[in-house]
């Protein structure tokens, strides 16, 4: 699942030259969409493929029910120094993910919480301890695929120092999809806005994800759902 950031009455972040944010992760979600889709092993769903706003709960109860085994959420940033520039990729934070298990834990209804496992008759105790092990797998599993990403991106772009980073977003909190938050760049430096605006350029940062995402799932792996 491609997830575009922002969309609708939520703009994101605004370029030097007025670009949206939303516009350029959804282009950049079409064109990763249309490749991966050609390369014939994936069935890809967008969160979004139109300008409409969607929470962020949202994106992440889509991506369930779509069954996903990779979420890919993609993001530009803006800051106020304009001469930052270059892509990063974040994984959720052992302390964001301790947090969200407790809450999740808590929930009235436990059922199909954990790729249908029920645990809606276990303690409170239990059924945390299941949802942090599992949300550790996916961890550990979003963390490998972040590697791979930053490994393919670093060879044909500017990369943001210290690349692979730690965050509680929100929709890298399924405890059950592994997921990655890209930032693509910042809109906010004049020459990475450009490139952003380019289909040229979105295309050659496509191919990069679509190498990243041939090796977290080698030729040779079968999916887990039909």
């Amino acid at each position: 699942v491609i997830d575009p950031g922002h969309g609708g009455v939520d703009p994101g972040a605004t370029g030097v030259s007025g670009t949206y944010e939303k516009h350029i992760t959804l282009a950049m979600a079409r064109e990763l969409k249309t490749m991966l889709e050609r390369n014939g092993r994936y069935r890809v769903h967008l969160t979004r493929d139109r300008d409409v706003f969607i929470r962020l709960r949202e994106r992440i109860a889509i991506a369930r029910a779509q069954g996903a085994d990779l979420f890919l959420s993609l993001h530009a940033d803006a800051v106020q120094n304009p001469q930052i520039r270059g892509l990063s990729v974040y994984t959720l934070s052992r302390t964001a993910s301790d947090s969200e298990a407790q809450a999740l834990a808590e929930k009235e209804n436990k059922a199909d919480l954990i790729a249908g496992i029920d645990l809606t008759h276990e303690s409170v105790d239990v059924a945390n301890i299941l949802i942090d092990l599992a949300q550790r797998e996916t961890m550990n599993r979003s963390a490998g695929f972040a590697a791979e990403l930053v490994d393919e991106v670093g060879q044909e772009m500017d990369l943001l120092g210290n690349t692979h980073r730690f965050a509680g977003f929100a929709v890298l909190k399924a405890p059950d999809v592994p997921a990655v938050l890209v930032e693509m760049g910042y809109l906010s430096n004049e020459s990475e806005e450009k490139l952003l605006r380019q289909p040229q350029y979105r295309a050659r940062l496509a191919k990069s994800v679509v190498k990243a995402v041939e090796r977290f799932f080698p030729p040779n792996l079968k999916a887990k759902r039909p």
